[in-house]
């Protein structure tokens, strides 16, 4: 971890998100860190207005580890969908939310809408449908000292959704290699190919190899 200070034995991860941080867990605990959600923390979220999921993931990192004086995890990622021109990308988890707005976010709106906006433009062939999970962590010191890493998925949409696991998306989504979408894999097996494994393997390699 030459660069950067320890991260060990606590660490805050910047999210209110319950499925996010179960993952996050399995893949960081194992490298003897303690973590605490911010939302366990009672922490507010702060307003996302980055440009980039690097920015934004910036933003939340940096906010928990100020108001936790402990390192911070944050994660932001999205679905970018090739024939919505990268759309919802950074508003991802705002297609879940209603015509007003408001919540609580409903993942099956959010499905509903990716398809809806597929069909708008004749996307029903499955390489009409091509798609990536991108995810961007940033690990952020009280101190200011800051690190980013990057990793991304590729896949099909598909409809209708499949299987009552993973979150978000998680159902509609098949990613390249698999027959299975990410909702009908088992965690362990959602690890081998999700984009926030791939950008947590960067980080661990980082700062714990």
């Amino acid at each position: 971890m030459d660069g950067f200070p320890p991260l060990a034995p606590k660490a805050v991860i910047a999210t209110h998100n319950a499925g996010k941080l179960a993952e996050m867990r399995d893949l960081l605990e194992p490298h003897g860190v303690a973590l605490v959600s911010a939302g366990e923390l009672g922490l507010p979220e702060p307003a996302e207005t980055g440009h980039m999921f690097s920015q934004n993931a910036a933003i939340k990192a940096h906010a928990a580890a100020q108001a936790s004086g402990l390192p911070a995890i944050a994660d932001d990622s999205g679905l970018c969908v090739d024939a919505l021109f990268g759309a919802p990308g950074l508003f991802t988890a705002d297609w879940a939310l209603d015509a007003q707005g408001q919540g609580p976010r409903d993942w099956t709106r959010a499905m509903s809408r990716v398809e809806a906006e597929l069909r708008k433009r004749g996307a029903t062939a499955p390489d009409q449908r091509r798609g990536q999970f991108v995810s961007a962590i940033v690990v952020a010191w009280p101190d200011g000292t800051e690190a980013l890493f990057e990793a991304a998925v590729p896949g099909t949409l598909v409809w209708p959704p499949r299987g009552e696991a993973g979150f978000g998306y998680d159902p509609m989504f098949v990613p390249n290699g698999e027959t299975r979408t990410f909702a009908e894999l088992t965690r362990a097996e959602k690890h081998r190919f999700s984009h926030r494994a791939r950008a947590l393997a960067k980080l661990t390699a980082a700062l714990f190899g």
